[in-house]
């Protein structure tokens, strides 16, 4: 099944922080893998959702 890509905006959604917190990753090289598709930045819901299970589970 081909899943839709996602934008900044549905990682933000998924993951319950601002969209600005998914740009500051992006900008600091950290957070879930992006792509370029022209001047969007698209996700692969795949690597989004593998990116967040592969996060320490303890909070500091």
């Amino acid at each position: 099944m081909i899943r839709n890509l996602w934008s900044p905006q549905d990682v933000a959604s998924y993951l319950g922080v601002p969209v600005g917190t998914v740009y500051q990753w992006r900008s600091r090289g950290g957070g879930p893998p992006g792509r370029r598709v022209g001047k969007h930045v698209r996700y692969k819901p795949d690597e989004v959702e593998r990116w967040f299970a592969d996060l320490p589970e303890e909070v500091i």
